[in-house]
């Protein structure tokens, strides 16, 4: 967490209108999930890649480990549906094991595919977002979209809590190595409880002096965050437009054949 928030500062898309940013993530994200083609998804996959690294400056090696995490957990998830022990061999493959087949239909082969390919295209649209847009453009884009302000409130404390909490374990975790309270597995797991119990009473201390803190400055129920944006540019509009535009009209082509 604390490095994608790092990034996303150091981008070079960080200024880039948020509404613009928002807008081409979103509606990428749509027609990936709609359409749910291998090639749509692989092309989504390519270009938002290549914005992120290229334009927006991220390191590769960086977005490849990040890209890694929910690919792992995809070809995992996928293994249940391509993966069969059966007495009767599939279409796709059977290697045998004693009376049985490790098997997998030719159907099932290509629905897990097409799953991976669009859960990848569907999270680089994600990344895309959050490695080149702050929380509180983010938070800006909503407001404009009249999403209620309580909610809006709640992201901003807990995205704020997130790091609060993380700095606080992070100390405990090193105070904890240097007494060996990670000598063994029974020490380790009762160091891990008390860490938790420990970070449970740092929470409500730090949300009662955050909450007097806010009382003092005259808090009337929102929370207001100073706001920092450019003006959209006509040809980032263009080609945003352009690029919805061909994937609506290969998403159509595709439901219609």
């Amino acid at each position: 967490m604390i490095v994608v928030d790092k990034l996303c500062y150091r981008s070079k898309l960080r200024y880039v209108n948020a509404g613009e940013k928002f807008t081409f993530s979103m509606l990428t994200l749509l027609f990936c999930i709609v359409c749910r083609s291998c090639m749509l998804s692989l092309a989504v996959l390519l270009v938002n890649s290549t914005v992120t690294v290229g334009k927006g400056g991220i390191p590769l090696r960086t977005y490849i480990r990040l890209m890694a995490v929910p690919f792992a957990f995809l070809v995992m998830s996928t293994l249940a549906i391509i993966v069969n022990i059966s007495k009767v061999p599939l279409d796709a493959y059977a290697l045998p094991v004693g009376a049985f087949f490790i098997t997998g239909s030719k159907a099932s082969v290509l629905f897990g595919v097409r799953l991976i390919f669009t859960a990848m295209a569907a999270v680089s649209c994600l990344y895309f977002l959050s490695l080149n847009t702050t929380m509180t453009d983010i938070m800006w884009v909503l407001d404009r979209l009249h999403c209620p302000k309580i909610i809006l409130e709640l992201m901003l404390l807990v995205y704020r809590y997130i790091f609060v909490l993380m700095e606080a374990a992070s100390v405990m975790l090193v105070s904890q190595k240097a007494r060996l309270g990670n000598k063994d597995f029974k020490t380790a797991l009762r160091s891990f409880g008390s860490m938790g119990a420990g970070l449970l009473m740092i929470a409500f201390k730090r949300s009662g002096y955050l909450y007097d803190a806010m009382e003092s400055r005259c808090y009337d129920g929102r929370i207001r965050v100073l706001e920092e944006q450019q003006p959209a540019k006509p040809s980032e509009i263009t080609l945003i437009l352009l690029y919805e535009l061909v994937l609506l009209a290969y998403t159509v082509w595709r439901r219609v054949a």
